[in-house]
């Protein structure tokens, strides 16, 4: 009945992709086989409500952290058996995202982290998530899945620290342990906040590193240090997300997810069409209000003006690497004291504004 009422739902939004994680779709059972028999079950449902509804799956992903079994984390477990249960599942869950058509394959480390260092091998569980990853590229090579795989970083929560804190975070780890052409990430405006950054700093830092896949859309309360997961409707905050999504050259994989619920108060159901129509409205304002500051161009030419200074001369030198710090010095005692300029930051917020409200 879940899924039903939610493929309804789905089509009186108008939208034309969901995601699950696989105990969404499916409690689990005592055993592992029961809960695949239960999986299976549900999956040929789900393939006839997405033709049904004309909607199409975005992504999928494992919960491997809700059961106990995971409290000390699933592919960094101190226990070989939990991860070999973890690998079981993600093998379930990438073959029924194949078998649904996803688009790709999520990686959320719930509980990849710790809570004390006093009982902990950092390196040892670092290296247990790389071989546990590489497994799951091995796997989807294996099984022709050709969706996109993602890293969505958080920092904290229920762990003390996750080992995939944010965007750098997870990037340095992909490059230390090869498997930076496998990956794109997933981010998520709460978790990028929880990290002591804002939704758009996440989004800049992936974008700069060719990993900007797909985006889970909420905000967090700033006054609250949890995960509130509270459906977006920060104008500001959309805008600045989609100007930065629309210069990376938008969307090539991935797209905006809910992963948001409504207020403990919020108890009819005409408040989940609220939720998710106010998310939605908030993101096309946005995109309308980055669509105007991409045309205008002024961001863009005055960030240009900005760095000119490293398109010619000195710059030039430095950065084809035709100088070093004694050359350097000889410059700076020859010419003196640099020449700096305004950074505009206000007049910069007022564009904004101007583009959001004008």
């Amino acid at each position: 009945m879940t899924l039903r009422a939610a493929f309804e739902f789905f089509s009186k939004l108008g939208v034309s992709f969901w995601c699950f994680h696989d105990r969404d779709i499916a409690p689990e059972a005592e055993t592992l086989a029961e809960t695949n028999r239960r999986l299976d079950k549900m999956v040929k449902l789900a393939r006839q409500l997405q033709k049904d509804h004309d909607v199409s799956l975005l992504w999928g992903t494992s919960n491997l952290f809700s059961h106990r079994r995971f409290m000390a984390g699933a592919a960094t477990s101190p226990w070989p058996e939990v991860f070999a249960y973890a690998a079981s599942q993600v093998k379930k869950a990438m073959e029924i995202t194949h078998e649904l058509g996803g688009g790709g394959y999520v990686f959320w480390g719930g509980r990849e982290g710790y809570e004390t260092l006093l009982n902990t091998d950092m390196k040892r569980e670092l290296d247990h998530l790389a071989r546990f990853l590489h497994m799951a590229v091995d796997y989807k090579k294996s099984i022709g899945f050709a969706g996109q795989l993602y890293i969505e970083p958080k920092p904290k929560e229920p762990t003390k620290h996750q080992y995939d804190f944010d965007a750098a975070a997870c990037h340095a780890f992909l490059l230390q342990n090869d498997l930076v052409d496998h990956f794109k990430f997933n981010l998520e405006a709460n978790h990028g906040t929880l990290a002591g950054h804002s939704f758009q700093h996440e989004l800049e830092y992936a974008a700069a590193v060719g990993l900007l896949g797909s985006v889970d859309a909420n905000r967090g309360d700033l006054l609250l240090g949890w995960d509130t997961d509270q459906f977006p409707t920060d104008v500001y905050d959309t805008t600045l997300a989609m100007y930065t999504i629309l210069r990376a050259g938008g969307f090539t994989t991935g797209g905006l997810n809910f992963d948001a619920k409504v207020r403990r108060q919020s108890i009819e159901p005409v408040d989940l069409f609220h939720a998710h129509i106010g998310g939605m409205d908030a993101f096309a304002l946005g995109l309308k209000a980055a669509a105007r500051l991409l045309k205008e161009g002024k961001f863009e030419k005055f960030k240009k003006a900005r760095y000119i200074g490293w398109d010619k001369g000195l710059g030039q030198e430095i950065e084809k690497n035709r100088l070093g710090f004694r050359e350097l010095e000889a410059y700076t005692l020859a010419h003196g004291e640099p020449k700096v300029e305004s950074g505009r930051q206000e007049m910069l917020e007022n564009l904004l504004n101007a583009a959001i409200f004008g």
